[in-house]
């Protein structure tokens, strides 16, 4: 089901950018270009900008054998490459995964949720993170990424007086291509990022066995969100949890969120647990 909704997602993200191009009179072809340009190099160095930001280290052999053992035993139950290992010091719990695929990826996890988790929630989590490097979820948030970026720079451009809008379109619809297309591109992206994390739970809890397991960690992690850890908000949405809740505000609505609420999170671990299936 997730796979449909991303898939569907995406879709509807192709359509708005094919609207867009047409209504603002733009060539579909250069948009794209430039909007691949900037993602082809996000796709490549986001892993490196996350791990750069965060200040993370790699693990070195010998040190948190939990983390490296928990990572071992998950990677060949799954017949997955072994990623590179980060520590990153910070008191907030919260861990990422990036890479463009299974042999070029890197997980790293902060000492805050080493300290607060049991040892069946880190793997819950850990899991969690292989799954999104197993899915290629890298990969999806780059194309919905690419496509929002060319839908903002047609944008962009038409309001410096770019394209040849046809004098004969309705001045509606050149209004909605120029204001609401970027809105709604920016909403189908971070809702893209919302189902993949939800995909990321299910599927890192079957592959951890426990679903309960993961639903603890997240209401742990949530408890301790408020501890700032300094993220460039470009990365943010790699983390389990948005590491920038300690910078914003409460009332930003969930349409414009990197990540589902953990309470929904939690409920759909806990009915799955339960043997619901949840559509």
């Amino acid at each position: 089901m997730n796979v449909f909704k991303t898939t569907a997602l995406l879709t509807l993200m192709t359509l708005i950018v094919l609207f867009t191009a047409q209504v603002l009179g733009f060539d579909l072809i250069v948009s794209l270009f430039f909007a691949f340009i900037f993602n082809f190099i996000m796709y490549f160095y986001s892993g490196k900008l996350a791990l750069a930001s965060t200040k993370a280290k790699k693990i070195e052999e010998g040190q948190y054998q939990d983390v490296v053992g928990i990572i071992t035993f998950l990677t060949q139950k799954e017949k997955m490459p072994m990623p590179d290992l980060y520590i990153i010091e910070n008191d907030q719990p919260n861990a990422f995964a990036t890479g463009r695929n299974p042999k070029n990826a890197s997980v790293a996890v902060t000492t805050g949720i080493l300290k607060v988790l049991t040892r069946d929630e880190l793997e819950g989590v850990l899991a969690h993170e292989l799954s999104h490097i197993k899915n290629r979820d890298i990969l999806v948030s780059s194309i919905a990424a690419m496509l929002a970026a060319a839908i903002s720079f047609m944008s962009r451009m038409a309001f410096w007086g770019g394209g040849s809008r046809d004098r004969n379109t309705h001045p509606l619809i050149v209004v909605v291509a120029f204001i609401a297309a970027p809105i709604a591109s920016i909403i189908i992206r971070m809702a893209i990022s919302r189902t993949r994390e939800f995909g990321a739970d299910k599927t890192g809890s079957e592959l951890s066995g426990n679903p309960l397991a993961l639903a603890s960690a997240l209401e742990k992690i949530e408890q301790y969100s408020k501890i700032p850890m300094p993220v460039n908000p470009a990365v943010s949405q790699l983390f389990i949890s948005d590491p920038m809740k300690a910078f914003t505000r409460p009332s930003i609505g969930k349409l414009f969120s990197t990540h589902p609420p953990t309470k929904e999170r939690v409920k759909r671990l806990r009915q799955e647990a339960s043997g619901i299936r949840f559509r």
